[in-house]
């Protein structure tokens, strides 16, 4: 049982104007790099080690996304891709399926106080490094879906065919890249996931390969 104050009908008004706003004006839902550089988004240590080892477990062609999970020391405890369909760019869109992405793959952390996990977005895209009006709808996206998983928001990261850059970071390199064939596992500290398949065997089998 919950307990609270009912709000009145002129806040109850004003809420569902400002929803039925936001839900109908999808730029609204999408952030400026100067947004993104001023949310304290943290760093990563080794961002190329990370792109790296989810490029070459996911592989990944254009219009792709992969939302990882990183631990407070950056070691991979949860990823999955995915197609992004072809719809205008909208944050809320995005946001509902990195959400499901994530509930699929590792439990929430909303009984903490502080988020001690950070999710992570890499998006294999057309065009240059330059951002665009859909990467800020995945921005919002992820902010919002990490809030509403536990979790901290992390790097947002774009592969093309130039190369992998960290938006509003300033950080990049040209390897690996939209066309490039993934590198080996040797220096990985996991080995690529099992296929998912779906089903209770599929989540059991990916339990098994994360010890």
């Amino acid at each position: 049982m919950s307990f609270g104050f009912a709000p009145s009908s002129a806040a109850s008004t004003s809420s569902s104007a400002d929803l039925s706003a936001a839900s109908s004006n999808p730029l609204a839902r999408l952030l400026e790099p100067s947004e993104w550089a001023a949310a304290g988004i943290p760093l990563l240590r080794n961002p190329r080690e990370v792109v790296s080892g989810l490029h070459s477990r996911h592989r990944p062609k254009p219009a792709t996304a992969i939302v990882a999970v990183l631990d407070p020391d950056e070691r991979l405890q949860a990823s999955a891709s995915f197609a992004r369909r072809p719809a205008p760019a909208d944050g809320w869109m995005f946001r509902n399926a990195l959400l499901a992405q994530l509930r699929r793959v590792i439990p929430h952390d909303l009984r903490r106080r502080t988020p001690v996990r950070t999710a992570v977005l890499l998006y294999c895209r057309e065009g240059d490094a330059r951002w665009t009006e859909e990467d800020g709808a995945w921005m919002w996206g992820l902010r919002d879906a990490c809030t509403l998983h536990g979790l901290r928001c992390g790097a947002y990261i774009t592969l093309t065919r130039d190369g992998w850059q960290v938006l509003g970071e300033g950080r990049g390199g040209r390897r690996p890249n939209s066309d490039s064939a993934p590198e080996p596992f040797g220096l990985s500290e996991a080995p690529p996931p099992l296929p998912r398949t779906g089903g209770a065997a599929s989540d059991v089998l990916r339990r098994a390969a994360a010890r």
